[in-house]
């Protein structure tokens, strides 16, 4: 299990990864991505991006690095990073399958990904992963898994992924929607051989959307290594754009609003890995703090006060503009 490079990791960095959704390509729907990234979005502008970003994070001993097929070229400026630096062996490399990307490198498609959980989807996109990251791909994961994904009952693909975990590659699987906790225990029942096939799962919780807790807690508990994604919620919970609880704890601790979220999530004792999306260096060293923020009792239950309703969390998400 390649998570088990951290476990033994020292530095409190080690449990913060860096998703590359945000730089991989020019368009995406965090808020404040105007003033993130530069006027010139142009291929060559974005891997320099990315390339700062992944020097910057392994230098602050982040060792998680989250990647997708459907994340632009987010695969290609990974793996052109980890060429160049043949020293970089204490990594581990995620990436994610079942969207396509779409957009063609423009901000205004009228579809910037398409959803496809079929066997043929995978097996295209495995070989489109594998020529770029090789042998360094740890783990592959199912994005975006609902309810009512055809992944959680075909068995021919649960076969195909069970081959390619029996060659050495980690199978799991992301959730998002109102109904993540409904697709992790549903997950968590497929098995192979009588094995559960999934090593890993991703989903989204932050002090807006706690509802996936219960089912992240079982799956620890189960075994799974659990990576938790937009803990920022798509930008909402960054600085201009925070609640006023939570600006008025990050003044309290006189660190950011960003640092202030994140740590209520490393202070999970299921959550293995807390991904940062930051999209400038600035923002990343902002995230890692979280690693040192201390709450009391008393700040943890007015940040616990911000909670919304699945629904309407995932509803205003939906809304969200693609910049």
């Amino acid at each position: 299990m390649p998570f088990a490079r951290l476990a033994s990791a020292t530095t409190p960095t080690a449990h913060l990864g860096l998703g590359l959704a945000a730089v991989g390509r020019p368009g995406y729907i965090n808020l404040g991505r105007e003033e993130d990234l530069p006027a010139d979005r142009s291929v060559d502008a974005l891997r320099e991006r990315t390339r700062e970003l992944l020097e910057a994070a392994y230098a602050q001993g982040v060792r998680y690095f989250d990647v997708a097929r459907s994340y632009g070229r987010s695969e290609e400026f990974l793996a052109g990073w980890l060429n160049s630096r043949p020293d970089v062996d204490d990594v581990v490399i995620g990436s994610k399958w079942g969207y396509a990307y779409t957009a063609d490198w423009r901000t205004d498609a009228e579809a910037h990904e398409v959803k496809d959980h079929g066997l043929a989807m995978y097996e295209r996109q495995r070989a489109e992963t594998a020529e770029l990251l090789g042998d360094r791909l740890d783990l592959y994961q199912i994005h975006s898994v609902t309810p009512d994904s055809p992944a959680l009952t075909d068995k021919e693909l649960h076969a195909a992924l069970a081959e390619a975990a029996a060659q050495g590659l980690s199978i799991g699987f992301s959730t998002s929607g109102p109904a993540q906790a409904e697709a992790i225990r549903a997950a968590l029942a497929v098995t192979v051989d009588g094995e559960p096939l999934f090593r890993t799962v991703q989903s989204t919780y932050n002090v807006l959307e706690t509802s996936a807790a219960p089912a992240l807690a079982e799956a620890h508990d189960a075994g799974l290594t659990v990576i938790v994604k937009e803990g920022m919620g798509n930008g909402r919970l960054a600085g201009p754009h925070a609640p006023e609880a939570l600006r008025a704890v990050a003044a309290e601790t006189s660190l950011g609003c960003d640092a202030v979220a994140l740590a209520v999530i490393l202070r999970q004792p299921w959550a293995g890995v807390v991904l940062s999306g930051a999209a400038t260096a600035n923002q990343l060293v902002s995230n890692l703090h979280a690693a040192v923020v201390d709450l009391d009792d008393g700040q943890l239950s007015r940040l616990a006060a911000l909670v919304e309703e699945p629904r309407a969390y995932w509803e205003r998400r939906g809304q969200l503009p693609w910049h």
